[in-house]
């Protein structure tokens, strides 16, 4: 039971300034939805208690990675790709399990800021251009069908998600 209990203060290592202090998606949305928490929480080292595990959709992350996981060990192209029109293939790289590892996933030092920025991936798929196409499983109890990213409460964290992917990919 101890194991559950909030326990919001951290080492001062994992702080703004400290040697393991990374910025995560989730570290920007903080920032993007109240200022004041996100200096409490990167500065002062007070996080803030949790939300509820999404134990559905963390199944689902796990089982699709591992069928994709088994069409990228033989090449070839999973059958929701073929009935959506996606031309790719689940990218092969023996960085996979790193680059889908909570606080080390993909990473990058901004120049500017000294900034580490990180990010685990669901998934990387290749098209014949060569282009990597980072993947995002999204998952969702919602009853019914969603035509757009506007019907799922968390649409607007989805929107800035998506965007910041696309202009990574421009650039």
């Amino acid at each position: 039971m101890g194991d559950y209990l909030y326990k919001p203060n951290r080492s001062a290592d994992w702080n703004y300034g400290g040697g393991k202090w990374k910025l995560s998606r989730s570290k920007i949305d903080l920032f993007t939805e109240c200022s004041r928490c996100f200096y409490i929480d990167n500065k002062l080292g007070v996080a803030r208690p949790r939300g509820p595990a999404f134990t559905l959709n963390i199944a689902v992350d796990a089982l699709l990675k591992k069928e994709f996981d088994l069409h990228r060990a033989r090449g070839t192209v999973h059958p929701l790709m073929k009935k959506y029109g996606i031309d790719a293939v689940p990218f092969r790289s023996e960085h996979m399990e790193k680059w889908r590892e909570n606080f080390i996933g993909i990473q990058y030092r901004h120049p500017q800021t000294g900034f580490l920025i990180t990010g685990a991936v669901d998934d990387v798929w290749i098209n014949p251009k060569g282009e990597l196409i980072v993947v995002d499983y999204k998952a969702t109890a919602k009853d019914g069908r969603i035509e757009s990213l506007s019907d799922s409460g968390w649409d607007a964290q989805y929107k800035r998600q998506k965007r910041r992917t696309s202009l990574r990919r421009e650039a």
